[in-house]
């Protein structure tokens, strides 16, 4: 006899060790409470460094508080297993018809080679290809991303059947070209050589076509979609443009052995530069809208341009949980994590996020569902379209039938381009309670932030082999502006009606509003941090005492809460998969990005607050020079140009390095002993700091290649450090 738990199509399991956990938890937090009461009853007087002494109580406030919301996402994380073979068991191939959409936006910083291997990926799922329906909103409404488009359009009849007959993977071209030989695979050599030739082939004519920035007229003439560039348009000037390049519908798009290949659709809603376009949130409103009226499916998907598909079972995982009997009607969207292909050893950078895809994710999930981060997402489509949960819902499968209409071809892109104009939107609801919401450089969140308040709940799932993989940023710079962007957008998040404990009140868990702001609050940290790296630094200068004497017993708990987060911190991101020295560079990267990227959040928040600035969208560059990818790949920090972050790290690098050296004099010139027992903690501090910025040190003195920090830049945070010593004389803060 069948069970309720045997019909259930995912199974949610609690990670162990819980309890050693929270026991963790409970000391840490006694051991914060001792340190505030501490700073908060021993309050130098006046002229002996009450105002840096205060300033550290309000920094170590601010981190107390920070961590409290930490714990919400670790204190009963939840790991997810759907069952794709009973989905089978159970509907066969009477599965629902989805819609992937995908997003680019810069030919230059996202070549079309790059993104086309990503929509061959999407276009080869083990699913039925009459029911996948894959979408490319191009931004820069470029005619080379349209060319690749057509290019991919014809390979694809090759590739899809290829993929599928010897069940490879990964299933982009690029990616699997680039990781096998085709000896490990049951084709013949001949077969595996003759799909990579034309595939080579195939990118060496995009590339080239990319280079010169033009298309042959011969080629022009073999679809009548290039005719949409007869006009002179740019990026953000044309009219909406919509091709269809591969019609399911049609009984002729069959690949080379004769079984239907899935839709191919490329869009570029119109741009007009007096009029607000929305960046992505726009893109992605405009790509609902078009799919609406050309395939209508109830299930949609999106991906960024740049993580390809890497797991041919991602559909099926994600239906396991949308219906399932028991929950699925609950489920608004099912959230896969993003990960990168293109990390080092040690993650030189920190951007493998393996911390927040395997445990603050999972410790959302338990809280009501993990936050939409833009890419890798599966949805209703009816819940981006604003509707709300109700316990009666039921939702209908079978909307989205390829055969549903005959109508002709040109009359379904025309009304799909009436859909993509500028002026569709006006005196509607999308990008408020339709759609993707606008305002937001992190369009995603508060969206995902509304499905929740609106009763849904969503799932993480995180397989074994990833979903997707993507091209993660493989410089400082490009790291740098992919956090500012991320701590700048979720701030302004929580100034706006969006602030999680504002917008969610009454309508999430408490813990789920905490764990959001983790992410909200990013930005602010910077100040705190800012703070802590500099002035007890300074205060070594003067022998001002701002942590207890060794000597003294309430050393104890700053010493207790220093070391069992590291220790944990260490233990944590070791599960995770990383390595002591990923490690070490993610210390390094949670200060640098902190007094940089973060920073800059802030500032420009508080801009644009003010009306000093409107919100940009800075579109991360996805490729990199050979000098720059080799030293990647060797581990050497990039710097090589003189900006804003690059002065603040270089600065304060430098300032911590002068005030070891003189709090060192200072402590052998005026007694070993009885100044180790009063600055030996602020000492230590200063020692870390200065270990954890040797790369920037050696990259300002050392090395001589061309991501070295200039000599300009160098002199000119000496410039700072010797101002800031001047201030610190002059200013009585000590």
């Amino acid at each position: 006899m069948e069970t309720s738990e045997s019909r259930r199509l995912f199974a949610t399991e609690s990670f162990g060790g819980r309890a050693v956990y929270r026991l963790h938890a409970v000391t840490v937090a006694a051991g914060i409470l001792l340190v505030l009461y501490y700073r908060a009853t021993h309050v130098p007087a006046a002229g002996e460094g009450r105002a840096a002494w205060l300033g550290m109580l309000a920094a170590e406030l601010w981190y107390s508080a920070y961590w409290v919301l930490t714990q919400s996402v670790r204190w009963s994380p939840v790991r997810r297993r759907p069952f794709i073979e009973r989905l089978a068991a159970r509907y066969g191939e009477r599965l629902p018809c989805v819609d992937i959409l995908v997003c680019t936006a810069d030919p230059k910083s996202e070549p079309p080679s790059l993104v086309i291997s990503t929509i061959l990926s999407l276009m080869t799922y083990d699913y039925p290809a009459e029911k996948i329906n894959v979408y490319l909103s191009d931004d820069g409404g470029s005619v080379l991303t349209f060319y690749a488009m057509w290019e991919a359009s014809s390979f694809a009849k090759h590739w899809i059947p290829f993929c599928k007959r010897y069940n490879i993977e990964p299933r982009s071209p690029a990616a699997y070209f680039s990781e096998s030989d085709g000896l490990q695979d049951l084709c013949t050599p001949k077969e595996w050589s003759f799909i990579k030739d034309m595939y080579d082939e195939m990118t060496e004519r995009i590339d080239t076509n990319v280079m010169l920035g033009k298309i042959p007229e011969e080629i022009k003439e073999k679809n009548k979609g290039f005719d949409e560039w007869n006009l002179k348009i740019n990026s953000k000037d044309h009219q909406p443009i919509v091709q269809i390049l591969i019609d399911g519908k049609d009984q002729n798009a069959v690949d080379n052995e004769g079984n239907v290949l899935p839709t191919l659709v490329y869009v570029a809603r119109e741009k007009r530069p007096q009029l607000n376009h929305n960046f992505k949130a726009g893109a992605m409103n405009s790509l609902i809208r078009v799919s609406s009226v050309i395939s209508n499916s109830p299930v949609i998907m999106n991906v960024d341009c740049d993580m390809y598909s890497n797991n041919k079972d991602t559909i099926r995982d994600a239906l396991c949980f949308f219906l399932d009997e028991e929950m699925g009607h609950k489920i608004g969207f099912v959230q896969y994590p993003q990960n990168y292909n293109n990390m080092t050893k040690n993650d030189l950078y920190g951007n493998s996020m393996k911390a927040i895809n395997k445990v603050e994710l999972r410790g959302l999930d338990s809280a009501g569902g993990p936050l939409y981060i833009g890419t890798g997402c599966f949805h209703r489509r009816e819940i981006l379209c604003g509707r709300r949960f109700t316990e009666d819902y039921e939702e209908d499968w079978n909307k989205g039938s390829k055969y549903r209409t005959q109508e002709n071809i040109c009359d379904t892109e025309e009304k799909a381009k009436s859909l993509a104009t500028c002026t569709c939107e006006k005196d509607t609801q999308w990008g408020d309670e339709i759609g993707l919401k606008y305002g937001s450089p992190v369009e995603d969140v508060i969206t995902g932030l509304a499905i929740h308040c609106r009763g849904w709940e969503s799932v993480c799932h995180n397989p074994t082999r990833p979903a997707f993989l993507g091209v993660g940023p493989s410089t400082l710079a490009q790291t740098l502006l992919q956090h500012k962007r991320w701590s700048e957008g979720n701030f302004t998040n929580f100034l706006s009606k969006y602030c999680p404990f504002l917008f969610g009140h009454g309508k999430i868990k408490l813990h789920h509003q905490m764990g959001y702001c983790i992410y909200g609050l990013w930005a602010p940290n910077s100040l705190a941090t800012l703070y802590y790296v500099t002035i007890p630094s300074l205060a070594l200068l003067k022998c001002t005492l701002l942590f207890p004497e060794t000597t003294s017993p309430w050393i104890a708990p700053f010493i207790y809460v220093f070391c069992v987060k590291n220790m944990y911190s260490l233990y944590e991101a070791l599960s995770c998969g990383d390595t002591l020295k990923g490690w070490w560079n993610g210390q390094r990267m949670w200060l640098i990005k902190r007094i940089s990227s973060y920073l800059f959040g802030v500032i420009d928040t508080l801009r644009k607050l003010l009306g000093l600035s409107q919100m940009t969208f800075d579109v991360s560059s996805k490729v990199s020079g050979d000098d720059v990818s080799k030293r990647y790949e060797q581990e050497i920090m990039e710097f090589g140009s003189s900006t804003p972050e690059y002065m603040i790290i270089a600065t304060i690098a430098l300032l911590n390095l002068v005030c070891l050296v003189g709090g060192l004099l200072h402590i052998m010139t005026g007694g070993w002993n009885v100044l180790m027992d009063v600055l030996s903690p602020q000492l230590i501090l200063c020692e870390i700091l200065v270990i954890i910025n040797i790369p920037v040190y050696e990259a300002m003195f050392l090395r001589k290649d061309k991501g070295r920090i200039p000599f300009s830049l160098t002199l000119t945070s000496v410039g700072f450090v010797m101002f800031s010593l001047l201030v610190e004389i002059l200013v009585p803060i000590f």
